[in-house]
């Protein structure tokens, strides 16, 4: 099948594929026939992409696909995936499955058009586009509908929730354009999703990925690095004072159109309200992150989330009494009824069945030698409050999801495939497998194709303070500065925090115009993501300051991209109470929880902004990290032996005759391409 004249052995189309494409192919292609696991890692350039397909639609049978973000998701539907079909002649139907967000409801779009509860002036003709678009699209996906931002505030009152849904007591359930897509990826044989609509599904059972399961004969997460933090997100818990603030703001709504006899729908709702804000002010702070112990008992935070429990009580007895007034009332019953359970279980003497208060030590100590936990571990529960400008999250976040993640992999044998370009620590998978429960699954890496000693450059600047310095990040504009001068801007410079992406800014600004350089700035924040990167990329010359967002899922190729700065080593915030307890008890276990959980992370983490820079055989430039730890720490060669092989140095004087030879190889080559064609000499006579 995979042979010099199979699939991937022979050309498809102009193109022809690498070794080490063909090699991970045949490889997932095993995995498949014998419904094992495969943890593939592949460098960028590999064609991963087409490495799994290619077995995936060859084999038959129900395929799911899950990436990283649904722009990749939509690129795998309508460009990666046709291509591999028609190359194969491969007779097998594909489906779009995103989460109900992302489709428009005809019933919320009817009450929004009728009640015109909008608050910007733009939104009425968004509001007038989403109208039209409903009467022509098929899918009722607003990707489709481009002329109204993905991030307009008129989609939240378009699109349902689980929570806001009537499912089948809808009048409008035989159009619904969820249900549609549900059941198009029921009779699909290849359903593409995302790693957030997949996890939603196992904690919530509220995306369709329930009915596919059960018929699924291979499983492939697709940016698979994304998977631990994804799933942990939805095999926890989150409640918060905004959710009750909306609640609450549902029931009035619904109470005076509904039941407007019934009850004094403001004074129903104002003690919960009051209640939440209260809660919301028990931490004066404008941003806190604690874990349940380190909030002093006598807190004012602990009789305030009672107070609230009660007021809730309240509101919840009158719903009852008016719920048969109509159904959106009942429906602001049940939803103030769960988010009662959760701050009642939030922080409850006892964990919910199942949910052992012990913690995995086994799993813990597994991220040192990927041994199989037993399996009666238990997730532990780590309980912490997140405190924003005007609102307050209570979290209940599993300590490791392997034992939780483990259970879902159960049952009916199919193959799992995880794959990425960043998933090992110096080719040591043991970190991942151990996050994912994927103890003793055969795990490879194939190399990138791309020659990074000859189209790359590691530098790392001399002199720069500590980074935990006040004026650390002054220092790293003042180093960057010649060297985004030298490469004529064409730089990406990546931030670990917010704070840091506006001084960058901020800074850069300035420093700009006076210095008269004309490079054109571009700041997450100021347009969305991907607004930003196509301005990025028809300016030329241009620099993108960000922060996390930018590190992973974004291909510039060409000249457009020449430059890319790291400011820090990407490690996680010591003030992350999840972390800090994972640490705890991994010290417990007599292991190391720097060595063996954090290191790995930022390595990981550090790989995919580095990853940002040489995204084609052509492509040359500069990756400059700029924290001193990578070259003074013992830990520092462990990080940079971890990153594609590039040629190293510490002289800026090295890193401006690279952009300078770069500079004479493109006006070489644009003189070639401007020089007149050479005339055709004459055929000689053979006669």
């Amino acid at each position: 099948m995979f042979g010099a004249g199979g699939p991937l052995g022979g050309a498809v189309g102009s193109y022809r594929p690498r070794h080490s494409q063909t090699a991970m192919a045949k490889a997932i292609a095993s995995a498949i026939a014998n419904q094992g696991t495969l943890i593939a890692e592949a460098g960028t350039g590999t064609g991963k992409t087409f490495a799994y397909l290619v077995p995936a639609l060859l084999w038959g049978g129900k395929v799911i696909v899950s990436t990283g973000t649904k722009t990749l998701q939509d690129q795998l539907y309508n460009r990666d995936i046709p291509t591999v079909r028609r190359a194969l002649h491969a007779p097998v139907s594909v489906a779009l499955l995103k989460g109900r967000s992302n489709y428009v409801c005809h019933f919320h779009l009817e009450r929004t058009l009728q009640n015109g509860r909008l608050t910007a002036r733009e939104d009425v003709g968004y509001l007038r586009e989403i109208s039209r678009f409903v009467k022509t699209t098929s899918s009722g996906d607003k990707a489709e509908l481009t002329k109204v931002p993905e991030t307009a505030p008129v989609w939240n009152l378009v699109t349902s929730t689980r929570d806001t849904c009537f499912g089948s007591e809808c009048q409008y359930y035989q159009d619904c354009f969820v249900m549609k897509a549900r059941k198009e990826a029921q009779q699909a044989d290849v359903v593409v999703v995302n790693h957030h609509l997949f996890f939603a599904d196992v904690a919530l059972k509220d995306t369709g990925i329930a009915e596919l399961l059960p018929s699924a004969n291979t499983v492939i997460f697709d940016e698979a690095h994304q998977l631990p933090e994804t799933a942990t997100l939805f095999f926890g818990e989150t409640v918060s004072t905004s959710q009750v603030l909306e609640l609450c703001r549902d029931v009035l709504a619904e109470g005076l159109s509904h039941a407007r006899d019934g009850a004094d729908w403001p004074r129903v709702v104002a003690p919960v309200e009051r209640a939440a804000r209260d809660l919301r002010l028990a931490f004066p702070e404008d941003s806190v992150r604690l874990a349940l112990n380190q909030i002093a008992p006598s807190a004012a935070f602990f009789p305030a989330l009672d107070t609230l429990k009660d007021c809730m009580d309240d509101m919840i007895a009158v719903l009852e009494k008016q719920a048969e007034r109509a159904e959106s009332i009942q429906q602001c019953r049940d939803r103030a009824n769960e988010i009662l359970r959760q701050l009642e279980t939030w922080n409850a003497p006892e964990a919910p069945a199942g949910k052992s208060a012990k913690p995995p030590a086994k799993a813990l100590a597994a991220e040192k030698d990927g041994q199989d936990p037993a399996p009666e571990e238990k997730p532990f529960y780590v309980l912490w409050v997140e405190a924003f400008s005007s609102s307050l999250q209570l979290h209940r976040t599993p300590l490791s999801i392997a034992p939780i993640f483990n259970k879902q992999r159960e049952g009916t044998p199919r193959s799992w495939i995880f794959t990425s370009a960043t998933l090992a620590v110096k080719r040591d998978f043991n970190h991942y497998a151990a996050q994912m429960g994927l103890w003793n699954a055969p795990a490879h890496s194939w190399p990138s194709p791309f020659n990074y000693a000859e189209q790359g450059l590691l530098y790392v600047p001399q002199n720069l303070p500590q980074p935990n310095s006040f004026e650390y990040t002054d220092a790293v504009i003042d180093a960057a500065l010649p060297t985004i001068e030298a490469a004529g801007g064409r730089c990406f410079f990546l931030c670990t925090t917010l704070r840091a992406v506006n001084r960058a800014a901020e800074r850069l600004r300035a420093e700009f115009e006076a210095r008269g350089l004309g490079f054109p700035l571009f700041v997450q924040g100021e347009a969305g993501r991907t607004e930003l990167l196509d301005r990025f990329r028809a300016a030329g010359n241009g620099v993108l300051i960000g922060s996390q967002s930018f590190w992973e899922g974004v291909d510039v190729r060409g000249d457009a991209l020449s430059l890319v700065i790291i400011d820090k080593l990407p490690f996680s915030p010591p003030d992350d109470p999840v972390l800090a307890a994972r640490i705890s008890e991994m010290e417990k276990q007599g292991l190391n929880g720097f060595v063996h959980h954090q290191l790995p992370s930022a390595i990981i983490n550090l790989k995919q902004g580095a990853g940002r820079l040489i995204r084609d055989e052509g492509d040359r430039g500069v990756l400059m990290i700029c924290d001193p730890r990578i070259i003074t720490k013992n830990y520092g060669r462990r990080i940079w032996q971890s990153l594609p092989p590039f040629k190293r140095t510490r002289e800026l004087s090295l890193v401006q005759e690279f952009f300078r030879e770069q500079d004479a190889r493109r006006e070489a080559a644009a003189a070639a391409a401007a020089a007149p064609a050479p005339a055709a000499q004459a055929e000689p006579d053979l006669a």
